[in-house]
């Protein structure tokens, strides 16, 4: 068996529940990667090395006395330092939430308990899940932009400190950092997985989304977290799929390629490298038509930025007028800038919202998956900023479910990436088409620590 820290969260569930790896045996190999290795990268604001020892010897415990099991059982799953844990500090990266400890999980933390998960520490994020880069290091090359806002969930799972984390999402904040780091990223379809008990930004756009190695694995945390919770009004009640079951042997998908808005704001080498995914995907059996995207798009981020940035400023206001001083430049700029839109304003930015939702919904009906790169450029050599959300904005602004895959190295050595989106709670069919390309393309990534 490889290493436990080289083992995907089913291959480690499957490991656990066979009695070839206990639950210790994998949490101290991830403690001890942290150890080794967080110094440098710095993913993590708050890991209890004896409480996750004792929750990973009572994981042990139940198996030995043969108590029914979830799916994951004994496997450490970090979470993003927005993500509300009972008696542990949810500080948001930000001096502003410096001492504050919830006394209740998030819901999504219930739910990856309840199947047997243990929380292994908060994954640092930017400040308020927003603008300001974190302090964490990309593990491909220091020098290069981790991405953000989940940054420390991104490189925690690149660099094995732990198979999964969790993110979210209001423009970029997953599928970005996913692809800067060489891992999968997953945003289910807005409202699919519960957001109460997370710090928010925008009540419009927040998506939870998850940090992963393989798409089993994507799929196997959203089969445990969909569904509705009465405590989030926007939770949807649409039937939750049976994710697991749809990526078994995929059909090869038809896939609509998308260039328009992409290849402009993409450079050369990224769309160099994606017209070569594609023509690889469609030599491997898949039904490949380029489709257009409609003209919704030219003010599609322009708006979404707009409606984040008022409605981040509603939440923080009366924290912001006692203590702006206490906010990141560009969050305090970007909140001042949000107390200063007037409703007409914001009215005539959801109003195009909408248009662009209603235009994408119907694009995405006319083939299994939308395909496009997954960002403009590879990750710069840059750590004054996050990078460019355009390329992922869209879909959190529009609902969709997407999914960032690897899909090869750039020339500097970085990873790039894919995306691929699918129609409302068409989580299913996104899975299935993403696992296929997974296999056709056969790229694993692990970066050079």
């Amino acid at each position: 068996m490889p290493s436990p820290t080289e083992l995907t969260v089913a291959e480690a569930a499957r490991a656990i529940a066979e009695r070839r790896l206990t639950a210790v045996e994998l949490a101290e190999a991830c403690l001890a990667r942290i150890r080794a290795l967080d110094g440098r990268l710095k993913a993590w604001v708050y890991v209890d090395r004896e409480t996750v020892l004792a929750d990973a010897k009572a994981a042990d415990a139940a198996l030995s006395a043969n108590r029914t099991l979830g799916p994951l059982h004994g496997v450490p799953i970090g979470m993003k330092d927005i993500y509300y844990t009972a008696g542990i500090p949810t500080r948001a990266g930000s001096e502003v939430y410096k001492d504050f400890v919830p006394d209740y999980d998030a819901t999504s933390l219930k739910l990856l308990k309840r199947a047997g998960a243990i929380m292994l520490g908060k994954a640092v994020t930017t400040e308020f899940a927003c603008l300001d880069p974190s302090p964490t290091f990309n593990p491909w090359n220091e020098a290069h932009t981790p991405g953000g806002s989940s940054s420390g969930s991104a490189v925690a799972v690149a660099s094995r400190m732990c198979p999964a984390a969790m993110g979210s999402q209001t423009v970029g904040s997953v599928l970005r950092p996913a692809a800067y780091n060489g891992v999968v990223g997953f945003k289910p379809t807005f409202g699919r997985v519960s957001r109460y008990g997370v710090v928010p930004v925008s009540w419009n756009l927040d998506t939870l989304g998850w940090l992963v190695r393989t798409v089993e694995d994507a799929a196997l945390l959203l089969q445990v977290m969909a569904g509705p919770d009465g405590s989030d009004p926007v939770s949807s009640r649409e039937p939750v799929g049976d994710y697991l079951t749809a990526i078994q042997d995929p059909p090869a998908p038809r896939i609509g390629l998308l260039r328009r808005y992409f290849y402009e704001k993409g450079d050369t080498e990224t769309r160099r490298h994606f017209d070569g995914v594609a023509e690889l995907l469609a030599q491997a059996g898949a039904e490949i038509e380029e489709l257009p995207m409609p003209d919704s798009i030219e003010s599609a981020f322009e708006d979404q930025m707009l409606i984040m940035s008022v409605e981040a400023a509603a939440f923080h206001e009366p924290m912001y007028r006692e203590q702006a001083e206490d906010y990141q430049p560009k969050l305090r700029a970007m909140l001042a800038a949000g107390l200063q839109v007037d409703g007409i304003t914001y009215t005539r930015a959801l109003e195009s919202r909408r248009k662009f939702i209603d235009d994408m919904q119907q694009l995405s009906e006319r083939c299994d998956v939308l395909l496009t790169p997954a960002t403009p450029e590879p990750p710069q050599a840059d750590r004054t900023n996050t990078g460019n959300p355009a390329f992922q904005g869209p879909w959190t602004s529009c609902g969709l479910p997407a999914i960032a895959l690897p899909s090869g190295l750039a020339e500097s050595g970085l990873p790039l990436g894919i995306q691929m989106v699918a129609s409302p709670f068409a989580e299913a069919r996104l899975l299935a088409a993403a696992k296929w390309c997974e296999e056709a393309m056969g790229v694993e990534l692990n970066p050079p620590l």
